[in-house]
């Protein structure tokens, strides 16, 4: 199976994300009601119906932009945002997009790609980020398998993949994940060194 732009396309027109939780979880909520930089520049890659983004938008925040390779997601989110600028909805491959970002924002995004792709990932993420600049989010902790998506993944993976390109300042167990996910879910902080 390849996860092509049709291959996405497809699962959100036939409404098969299961994925998606219809609001933005508990980690990501608190990790945004503690920033105080509504300037910020802020990406959310492979975004989906990002109920991330609208979170962050109805919190004041207006530099925030979601980049997905499937159009349809993208016009989930002007249906419930109309005002949204088309600035902010990039229709994209991840890897060839440029840009400079403060602060980048995961969601079920690596997990996603195929393994393979993953060091492809941490390098484009490291070149998106301006200096210092922070990627945070969650990643899944189950064994890696050839069966996916989603694709899982370890701690002691996760940490070996970053470490070069990133200080990794925190990387633990989600504790107020979702329930179907609870002790599945890391969350992380990383700063681009």
């Amino acid at each position: 199976m390849k996860l092509t732009k049709e291959y996405w396309e497809n699962r959100y027109i036939n409404n098969d994300y299961g994925w998606d939780t219809g609001t933005i979880t508990p980690p990501l909520k608190e990790y945004f009601d503690q920033l105080t930089d509504t300037a910020l520049k802020i990406l959310i890659p492979g975004a989906g119906n990002s109920y991330e983004l609208e979170y962050l938008i109805t919190n004041d925040f207006e530099n925030v932009a979601v980049l997905d390779y499937a159009k349809t997601p993208l016009l989930n989110i002007k249906k419930r945002l109309p005002t949204i600028s088309d600035d902010q909805l990039i229709e994209s491959d991840f890897f060839f997009h440029n840009g400079e970002y403060d602060l980048i924002v995961e969601q079920t995004f690596f997990c996603a790609l195929e393994p393979h792709l993953r060091e492809k990932y941490v390098m484009k993420m490291a070149s998106l980020l301006k200096p210092n600049g922070k990627l945070i989010g969650l990643l899944f902790q189950f064994p890696l398998t050839e069966v996916g998506p989603p694709f899982g993944g370890s701690k002691e993976e996760y940490s070996a993949l970053f470490q070069e390109d990133f200080n990794i300042k925190t990387l633990e167990i989600a504790y107020n994940s979702i329930k179907p996910r609870k002790g599945n879910e890391l969350f992380f902080i990383f700063t681009k060194k």
